[in-house]
C-alpha cells in the first residue's frame, strides 16, 4: 500500500529524474569511481604486479612534498596567489557586473558580454604565446615599442622574478574576470526592481542604490563563489604557472606551485605514487579549509553558509 502511494506521489517527477540521470551517471563515473585510485597515494606502484598487488609504501609518498627545501616556497606561492586571485578577481568581477547592469542598450550590452567572455575561452597555451609576444626580450611589444620609446634598456622579463607576481595576477584577472562577472551579472539582473524604485523615491542617487541595493543583493553569490574558490586554494592553474612563464628556471621562486613542482618531480622520477599523494593532500586540505570557512560564515550569517 505504501509502495503504491509512493509511486503515485513520485510518478509526476519521472521526467525530472530522467533529465537528472545523464548528469548523475557522469558524476558517478567521473568523480566518484576514480576516488578508488586514492590507494595509489599509499602504494609503491609496480605496473607488472598491478595497483592492488603493489607493495604498500605507507606515508613515504608524502615525504617528497615536505622533505625538500622548496616545500615552504611552493606552499606559500600556491596560497598567496590564490588569495590574490580570489580577492582581486571578486572585486573586479563585481565591478564589471555592476557596469554591465548600468548599460541600457540591449545590443551594446550583448556586445560587451561577448567581448569580456572571449579571454576565458582562449586556451592557456595561446595566452602564453600572447604574453611572450608582449614580453620577449628582443622582439616583444613592451621592449620594442614602449621601453624603446622611453629610451630605456630592454628588460629580460623571463629572467627577472620580481615582475612575475604582478604579471601572473594580471594575466589571471584578464582571463577569468569575464566569466565571473557574467555570474554576478545574472544575480544583479534577478534582483527585485522594486527595491531600486523604492530607493530612488527615497532620494538615493545611482551610487547609493548600488551600495544599498546591488551589493547586499550580491552578498550570497559572492560568499558562495568565494567558498568554492577557497576549496581549491591548494590547487593552481597549471597552464598559468608553467606555460605562461615558459618554464623558465630563474623564475621558479615566484612561479613554482604545488602542481608545477609535482609535475616536474613526476617527469624526473616517474613516481606515480608521489603525484597521487600530492593530489590527496590537496583534496583533504581543501576540504578542511572549506569546512573552516563555512563554519566562519555560519557564525557571521547563518543564511549565507553553504551548509
Amino acid at each position: 500500500m505504501r509502495l503504491k502511494k509512493f509511486g503515485k506521489r513520485h510518478r509526476r517527477y519521472i521526467p525530472l529524474y530522467l533529465m537528472m540521470l545523464p548528469g548523475l551517471v557522469y558524476l558517478i563515473i567521473n568523480n566518484y569511481i576514480p576516488m578508488a585510485g586514492l590507494i595509489i597515494a599509499f602504494k609503491q606502484v609496480n605496473f607488472r604486479k598491478g595497483i592492488l598487488a603493489s607493495p604498500w609504501a605507507g606515508l613515504s609518498n608524502f615525504e617528497y612534498l615536505f622533505s625538500s627545501d622548496e616545500a615552504f616556497i611552493i606552499t606559500r606561492n600556491t596560497i598567496l596567489y590564490n588569495l590574490a586571485f580570489i580577492v582581486l578577481g571578486t572585486i573586479m568581477a563585481v565591478f564589471i557586473a555592476i557596469l554591465l547592469n548600468e548599460i541600457r542598450g540591449k545590443l551594446s550590452k550583448k556586445i560587451y558580454q561577448t567581448v569580456i567572455l572571449v579571454p576565458y575561452l582562449i586556451s592557456m597555451v595561446i595566452v602564453s604565446y600572447l604574453v611572450n609576444a608582449l614580453l620577449a626580450t628582443e622582439t616583444g611589444f613592451v621592449n620594442h615599442t614602449i621601453v624603446g620609446a622611453l629610451g630605456g634598456e630592454p628588460i629580460s622579463w623571463y629572467s627577472e622574478p620580481k615582475y612575475w607576481p604582478f604579471i601572473l595576477i594580471l594575466v589571471n584577472l584578464w582571463k577569468n574576470f569575464g566569466y565571473h562577472s557574467i555570474i554576478f551579472y545574472a544575480t544583479v539582473v534577478g534582483l527585485d526592481s522594486g527595491l531600486y524604485e523604492a530607493a530612488a523615491i527615497d532620494g538615493a542617487n545611482r551610487w547609493q542604490r548600488i551600495y544599498h541595493v546591488t551589493l547586499p543583493g550580491l552578498r550570497s553569490t559572492i560568499i558562495t563563489l568565494s567558498l568554492m574558490s577557497i576549496g581549491k586554494i591548494f590547487y593552481s592553474d597549471f597552464g598559468l604557472f608553467y606555460q605562461v612563464p615558459m618554464n623558465s628556471g630563474p623564475l621558479f621562486d615566484v612561479t613554482n606551485t604545488i602542481d608545477t613542482y609535482v609535475y616536474r618531480g613526476l617527469m624526473q622520477s616517474n613516481n606515480i605514487g608521489m603525484s597521487a599523494a600530492a593530489g590527496f593532500y590537496q583534496s583533504v586540505v581543501g576540504c578542511l579549509v572549506v569546512l573552516l570557512a563555512n563554519f566562519t560564515v555560519r557564525k557571521i550569517s547563518k543564511d549565507d553558509a553553504l551548509f
